[in-house]
């Protein structure tokens, strides 16, 4: 099968989220399945030409490649794309964000023409390339190189919907009969993903009861309308983890590598993370690994509501990561307050993230929402106990096998799930065989990259 994979964000290339790790992994993983894969996405300030390899395709394309044999193709316009920021800039979005995924969207059409690449798929992701599908259907809908092209496109977070002033629309190059309820019109503005669920053959998110969540208006951001008439064509597809980065067997940041017959090392790892967090080494505490951005969105409102009792038992804490001020000073006074049970960690920090993931005993992520969700299925490879709500990836992948789960959102369910933890880490003998199921759960790209084949042809089929 032939895929074009469209994505504003790619690693290694540029990275802003969680978009650019699935856009990067997911094409090698297809391309393990033998299927034949190219990228595009556009050249960026940070695309480094001399790092990356690139090479000039014509005025206006770049091209490297990535794994054995995809071609990667960069999108140039230095006026859209030569600055600092995928998409804002100090905190602020581009002022033009939607001219600049408008070309980027028409480009990557042309350019598959130009290379000859008649694709059974297109990928697109997010709202940044959802004006693919609006343009095949609406633009492109008579040129007979497009006849079989069938189009997918993978919401990663919904909140996020490329909404712009009724102004903009002549920009787009549409006709104004799109800019209506049936089409890109959006309680009196343009939103651009709503167009691309409208135009698109099938839609996808990054896990399946995520999928039926944002049918919800509680999770749909107001698009529960539009994704209510197409239910019969969202489907909920887990993202994959990278099993060769994410690997306590060889991970290159931890002091002692284990795998599920070597426990032993772990809780050596655990005494290693103590002493760099300057907490007591106590093996017998259980200790609580957060890495996350520190938001309402992420638990942290009915965590900071709990704290003072979670931190009153008998365990410790490592927290890292930054994100909303409110819960920067509620968790400052709580490490003052209990300097032995929370080490706060205000920063990004790859090398201690991992050093969490080996380190930990449980790991927590309360998410009010959570698309997919990776820390939990790293907590997992790692043998540390996921503690999480049930929403979205979070409810596809932890259970009362390899975790612990708390059903409703407030601070008495989240606090009474930590207890039963605490207790059930005494337990050494269950305790260490549920970290071995923990460690025997597949969630790598290959599985994920099959059901993804599978979703291309339900789309073939349209």
């Amino acid at each position: 099968m032939k895929i074009a994979i469209c994505a504003s964000e790619v690693v290694p290339f540029a990275k802003t989220g969680g978009l650019a790790d699935v856009a990067g992994a997911l094409p090698l993983a297809l391309e393990r399945e033998k299927q034949d894969v190219i990228i595009i996405m556009p050249r960026y300030k940070a695309v480094d030409s001399s790092k990356f390899k690139l090479k000039e395709l014509n005025d206006g394309t770049s091209w490297t490649t990535l794994g054995d044999n995809i071609k990667v193709y960069f999108i140039e316009n230095d006026k859209y794309f030569n600055r600092e920021g995928l998409y804002q800039d100090k905190n602020a979005d581009h002022k033009d964000n939607l001219e600049r995924f408008a070309y980027y969207s028409r480009a990557a059409l042309q350019l598959l023409k130009q290379i000859n690449f008649k694709a059974d798929i297109i990928h697109c992701h997010d709202w940044q390339a959802a004006l693919i599908p609006v343009y095949l259907k609406n633009i492109y809908f008579d040129d007979p190189f497009f006849e079989s092209v069938r189009t997918v496109l993978t919401i990663h977070n919904i909140g996020y919907q490329g909404v712009f002033p009724k102004d903009d629309f002549p920009k787009l190059g549409l006709d104004w009969s799109l800019f209506n309820i049936e089409g890109l019109e959006f309680y009196g503005q343009v939103n651009i993903l709503k167009g691309g669920i409208e135009f698109s053959d099938l839609i996808n998110t990054v896990s399946p009861t995520y999928a039926k969540e944002i049918q919800d208006k509680e999770f749909a951001f107001g698009l529960e309308g539009l994704l209510n008439k197409r239910r019969d064509s969202i489907f909920g597809i887990l993202n994959g983890l990278d099993y060769d980065i994410w690997d306590p067997g060889k991970d290159k940041f931890i002091a002692h590598k284990y795998s599920i017959d070597t426990l032993d090392q772990k809780v050596k790892d655990k005494a290693d993370l103590q002493s760099i967090c300057r907490l007591p080494v106590n093996k017998a505490l259980p200790l609580f690994g957060i890495v996350s951005r520190l938001a309402g969105q992420k638990g942290f409102d009915i965590l900071a509501e709990g704290i003072d009792e979670i931190c009153k038992m008998k365990i410790q804490m490592v927290v890292l990561g930054t994100g909303e001020l409110v819960y920067h000073d509620i968790f400052k006074e709580m490490a003052a307050k209990y300097p032995n049970v929370i080490s706060l960690n205000l920063k990004f920090d790859d090398s201690l993230a991992h050093k969490i993931y080996a380190g930990s005993d449980l790991f927590l992520m309360p998410s009010r929402y959570e698309p997919c969700g990776l820390g939990q299925l790293i907590s997992l490879r790692y043998g540390s106990i996921p503690l999480v709500f049930k929403t979205g990836g979070l409810a596809d992948t932890v259970n009362s096998a390899n975790g612990f789960v708390f059903d409703n959102y407030n601070e008495l369910d989240l606090v009474k799930t930590v207890k039963k933890a605490v207790a059930a880490f005494k337990n050494k003998a269950s305790w260490l065989a549920q970290v071995a199921r923990a460690m025997k759960c597949d969630f790598s790209w290959k599985a994920s990259a099959q059901k993804y084949l599978d979703l291309y042809a339900k789309a073939k089929k349209r």
